[in-house]
């Protein structure tokens, strides 16, 4: 059974930086892709980034040049280093995790709060 478990949301005023991390434990098996994901009050679920096992990296428009995305394979691990918060970027944030192999499907996680104070 996959796991997929997110660390690091907090409370950070504009301007400051947080770190999140994810890692899917439960399977030797590598993920496909690894994302995370956000969802705001009253909004749907968007796309932040994601970055696949081949290194292939998509950030939505809101986060370029902002947001990092760094994964590490061998651990299905991705962290994402968030400078330059806004209140905008307040949220619920979740990772998932891709495998086309093994234990196959897409596997969410509980989900990180992210809270920007102005």
């Amino acid at each position: 059974q996959v796991r997929v478990v997110e660390s690091g949301g907090g409370l950070v005023e504009a301007g400051g930086s947080l770190r999140l991390s994810c890692s899917a434990s439960g399977t030797l098996v590598g993920a496909k892709t690894m994302a995370w994901y956000r969802q705001a009050p009253g909004k749907q679920r968007e796309l932040v980034a994601s970055v696949t096992n081949s290194a292939n990296t998509n950030y939505a428009d809101f986060v370029k040049g902002r947001f990092t995305g760094a994964r590490v394979y061998l651990k299905n691990t991705l962290h994402l280093q968030m400078n330059n918060l806004n209140p905008e970027d307040t949220g619920a944030y979740y990772c998932t995790s891709q495998f086309i192999t093994g234990p196959i499907g897409n596997y969410w996680g509980q989900g990180t709060q992210v809270t920007v104070s102005s």
